[in-house]
C-alpha cells in the first residue's frame, strides 16, 4: 500500500478513533451485555483454572499444568487488553484512544499474543514427551527446564511485540485517524499511515507467518509422533485417556491458528470477515479456553472434585 500525502502541510496525529464493530444501532444494549457477561466469564474461567492449578499439589507439580497455568494467565491478560475497549464502543462514550493507548495495546496484544502461541508449541511438546517418552519423561521435562522454557516464551514474544509496535509506529500518522477496526491492530493501523507501507506488509507478512507457521508444524510433528504412540497403548483405557489428554490441547491451537492464520497472511485484506474472525480468536477462544480444559480433562474435573470435597470438609469441622 502506497501513501503519497505531503506530511509537512498536514497535523500529526494525537489519537485515534476506534470505529469498532459495525452493529445496527438497536442492538447496542444487547450487545454491550453479550460482551461484558463473556469478559466476566472469561477472567472467572482461566482464574478457576489458575487457582486449581495453584491448590492442587497433584496438577502444580507437573509441568503440564503449570503452562496450562500460564496460559489461563495470558488469556485474562489477553481478554482484558481488548474486550472493555469494544464494550466501551456500545456506550455514548468517546471512542478516542490516545496515540501512545494505540501503540500500547498493539505491543501487548502482539506480546501476549506470540508468547501464547511459543507456549502451544511447549505443551505440544511437553505431551510428546510424556506420551512417546515416558521414562524419560520426569527427567527431560524437570521444574528447571520448565520454568527456563516459559521464560523464553516471554521474552520472545516481548520481542516480537516490540519489533511489530516500533515498525509500525516509526511510520508518520497525520490524518485520517478513524481506525475501522475494534483495536489498534498493524494492517488497520497501517491504513492511516501517511507514507509507504510495503516494507511493513512485507515485514509483518514474513514475521507473522513465520512465528505462526514455525510454531504450527512443531505442533503438527509433535501430534503426528503422539497420535502413532498413542495407537500402539494396548489398553483402550490409556488411549481414552492420552487422546482426551492431547484432544483439549489440539482443539484450542485449532480455534486459536486458523483465524490468525486468515487475519495476517493475507496481505493488504480489507474482508468484512476480518472483524468476524478477529473477535474470534480475541474474545471467544480465551473463553473457551477453560471449558474445553475442565470439561475435557479428567485430571481437572478430578482436582475441582478434590477442593470442593476440602471446602465441604472445612465446613463441617467448623
Amino acid at each position: 500500500m502506497r501513501r503519497n500525502r505531503n506530511t509537512s502541510l498536514d497535523t500529526a496525529v494525537t489519537d485515534f478513533i476506534l470505529l469498532g464493530l459495525a452493529h445496527p444501532p438497536n442492538l447496542r444494549t444487547f450487545l454491550f451485555l453479550v460482551f461484558f457477561l463473556i469478559y466476566i466469564l472469561t477472567q472467572l474461567g482461566n482464574l478457576l483454572i489458575l487457582l486449581t492449578v495453584w491448590a492442587d499439589p497433584k496438577l502444580h507439580a507437573r509441568p503440564m499444568y503449570i503452562l496450562l497455568g500460564v496460559l489461563s494467565f495470558l488469556d485474562m491478560w489477553l481478554s482484558s487488553v481488548i474486550v472493555p475497549r469494544i464494550i466501551l464502543n456500545f456506550t455514548p462514550a468517546s471512542k478516542a484512544i490516545p496515540f501512545g493507548g494505540c501503540v500500547a495495546q498493539l505491543y501487548f496484544f502482539h506480546f501476549l499474543g506470540s508468547t501464547q502461541c511459543f507456549l502451544y508449541t511447549l505443551m505440544a511438546y511437553d505431551r510428546y514427551l510424556a506420551i512417546c517418552q515416558p521414562l524419560r519423561y520426569p527427567v527431560i521435562m524437570n521444574g528447571k527446564l520448565c520454568t527456563i522454557l516459559v521464560a523464553g516464551a516471554w521474552v520472545a514474544g516481548s520481542i516480537h511485540g516490540s519489533i511489530q509496535a516500533s515498525l509500525t509506529f516509526r511510520l508518520p500518522y497525520c490524518g485520517p485517524k478513524k481506525v475501522d477496526y475494534f483495536f489498534c491492530d498493524i494492517p488497520a493501523v497501517l491504513r492511516l499511515a501517511c507514507a509507504d507501507t510495503t516494507v511493513n506488509e512485507l515485514v509483518t507478512f514474513v514475521d507473522i507467518g513465520v512465528v505462526a507457521a514455525s510454531c504450527f508444524m512443531l505442533i503438527l510433528l509433535s501430534y503426528a509422533n503422539i497420535v502413532l504412540a498413542i495407537l500402539k497403548i494396548r489398553t483402550a483405557d490409556g488411549r481414552r485417556r492420552a487422546f482426551s489428554t492431547c484432544g483439549s490441547h489440539l482443539t484450542v491451537v485449532t480455534v486459536y491458528y486458523v483465524p490468525c492464520i486468515f487475519i495476517y497472511l493475507r496481505a493488504g485484506s480489507k474482508s468484512p470477515l476480518d472483524g468476524a474472525v478477529a473477535v474470534f480468536y480475541t474474545v471467544i477462544t480465551p473463553l473457551l479456553n477453560p471449558l474445553i480444559y475442565t470439561l475435557r480433562n479428567q485430571d481437572m474435573k478430578s482436582a475441582l472434585k478434590r477442593l470442593r470435597a476440602g471446602r465441604r470438609n472445612v465446613s463441617g469441622d467448623k
